[in-house]
């Protein structure tokens, strides 16, 4: 807006400067149109002039402001990111070639009552948990405590995979004396290392734990006259290999009589195989003990063998554990 008046202005004294050229018919002294055009014109350039150093000085104007007033520092807030939810590395523990762990007692739990002298079998369940195979060179050791007439080295029966149960077995003979009784067994691969059992004794071992009472033990049955075996000892040899062919295990019984008469026997194996050499007699003209053996090949482990008299006992006796060496 303000330029379209000046460009008015401008235009309006142009045409006043021309008209004061144009020839004047006006007597002297008079003032002549002319003069007055003339005037307006001297009076709008002098308006001009002023405006234009009007405009220029403000142009030229320096702006100053005040120096003393407090500079105000700007807090920044700063923003921490907050990180991205993450789960803990998940640790996963290595497992381990060889380890066990005890799930069940199978048979004779712990506090049972076993008559003194009697044979009888502890079998436990375990588990491999570990990353390797137990295979027959793994074995069961006698550990600690009472023996009770346990082989104390047996080796599996079986291999056993990684997540795979077995029931492992060893043939025992309750003291004779009164008493609370306790042994305790463990399991080795075959370079003889234990393994560490989960849920055992001390996180190697389990065990078996009877109580023999006084006064209890093998009952003898006689016969209608007064014969009768009044005890049955055994005892084993191994020959050849363990898991060969020719693993030969030759079993010794002792029978003992207490007056003269024929006794009918009959060998027990724990495979229930039965042959006309599993039977036999034997005959006494005085009281007194004999030796009978019987010869098993297998290429098993941890097996048994008892003696059951058929006359004149009707009885059971045992046990022979056969263990490999």
């Amino acid at each position: 807006m303000k330029k379209r008046r000046i460009t008015s202005i401008l235009i309006l004294a142009v045409l006043l400067l021309s008209s004061c050229n144009l020839p004047s018919s006006k007597p002297s002294g008079e003032t002549s149109p002319g003069a007055v055009f003339t005037a307006a014109a001297k009076t709008v350039e002098a308006k001009l002039t002023q405006n234009a150093e009007l405009n220029a000085s403000r142009a030229s104007a320096t702006i100053e402001f005040p120096t003393n007033l407090p500079i105000s520092t700007p807090t920044i807030i700063q923003q921490t990111a907050t990180p991205a939810a993450t789960n803990p590395p998940q640790v996963i523990p290595t497992k381990s070639c060889d380890a066990a762990q005890f799930i069940q007692d199978v048979t004779i739990n712990d506090g049972s009552i076993i008559p003194a002298g009697s044979a009888f079998i502890k079998t436990w369940r375990l588990k491999n948990i570990g990353a390797c195979t137990w295979t027959t060179s793994y074995s069961l050791v006698f550990d600690s405590g009472d023996l009770m007439g346990g082989t104390k080295i047996q080796n599996l029966s079986a291999e056993v995979t990684p997540g795979n149960s077995i029931d492992i077995s060893v043939s025992l003979i309750a003291p004779e004396s009164a008493g609370s009784y306790r042994g305790f067994w463990g399991i080795s691969n075959g370079v003889g290392t234990r393994l560490p059992v989960i849920g055992g004794a001390a996180g190697q071992s389990f065990y078996v734990d009877i109580k023999v009472q006084a006064g209890v033990g093998v009952t003898v049955t006689p016969g209608s006259d007064g014969f009768s075996v009044t005890d049955v000892g055994f005892s084993v040899v191994h020959t050849g290999d363990c898991n060969a062919a020719n693993s030969n295990y030759v079993i010794t019984a002792q029978i003992t009589v207490n007056n003269p008469g024929v006794v009918n026997f009959t060998w027990i194996r724990s495979d229930n195989s039965t042959s006309p050499d599993n039977s036999g007699t034997l005959s006494f003209s005085a009281a007194g003990t004999k030796q009978i053996s019987y010869t098993w090949v297998t290429t098993l482990t941890n097996i048994w063998m008892d003696l059951f008299i058929d006359q004149p006992n009707n009885q059971q006796f045992g046990r022979a554990a056969l263990n490999c060496p």
